[in-house]
């Protein structure tokens, strides 16, 4: 069993968002994410984690056929929420409308073959820095889903399984201090981290950053440049 990654696919069934605006990298998007899939000769029994905005639908029911499109990825796909999938509501509203061998974490895990797979979306990351009152609320219950969705990874932690953490903010700012979010992670030794969120402006950001031994991933779709990668 292969893991794989990609993040931020801002999924437009309707054609009232079309991504292509931002930049020629999102022409073709789709065609090239099962392009990128074909030739990594993904599985069914492996997984791609998908770290949060995925669709544009405002609505859970509208974001049927955006979700549709993972069903065309092979493998077992997890996915989170971003701070753009408003049509994400409740897990029981979600889990309704996924494809087959899709698996939504909300404060949950899930193990398949030797690893373990947890997250979060998170906040962004400023710590009371120039926070409205709203943002310092968000960022300290993000945490707190983080450490809940650990607990569940624990509780299925049964013979050494890696955890892997999935956020969809990275879960440090752009001078990569140290936060909640690292800490949850680097305290639960988790040493594998996917995140997204980052568009446009690539410079200063690398594709894997090491800090204080966890390996941390930026799979941003256009970052990919439509690709699926590799990540164990």
């Amino acid at each position: 069993m292969k893991i794989y990654a990609i993040s931020d696919l801002h999924l437009d069934d309707t054609g009232s968002k079309p991504m292509d605006i931002f930049g020629p990298v999102w022409e073709g998007q789709k065609e090239e994410i099962l392009e990128s899939a074909k030739a990594l000769e993904i599985k069914n029994d492996d997984v791609v984690l998908i770290a949060g905005d995925i669709s544009w639908a405002m609505k859970t029911p509208d974001a049927k056929l955006d979700l549709a499109f993972l069903a065309q990825i092979p493998g077992r796909k997890i996915i989170l929420k971003g701070n753009h999938d408003y049509w994400w509501s409740s897990l029981s509203k979600v889990k309704e409308i996924l494809p087959e061998n899709v698996f939504p974490i909300q404060n949950n895990a899930y193990k398949f073959g030797k690893y373990i797979f947890c997250g979060t979306r998170g906040w962004e990351h400023n710590e009371g820095k120039n926070y409205t009152p709203e943002d310092e609320k968000i960022f300290y219950r993000e945490g707190e889903r983080l450490a809940l969705s650990i607990k569940e990874a624990k509780k299925l932690q049964e013979n050494g399984e890696e955890i892997i953490c999935m956020m969809h903010f990275p879960p440090f700012n752009f001078k990569r201090e140290d936060s909640i979010f690292t800490k949850q992670i680097e305290d639960a030794g988790i040493k594998t981290v996917v995140y997204g969120h980052i568009h446009n402006n690539f410079k200063g950001r690398d594709a894997i950053i090491t800090k204080n031994g966890v390996d941390y991933y930026l799979t941003s779709c256009d970052f990919l440049f439509n690709k699926i990668i590799p990540i164990k």
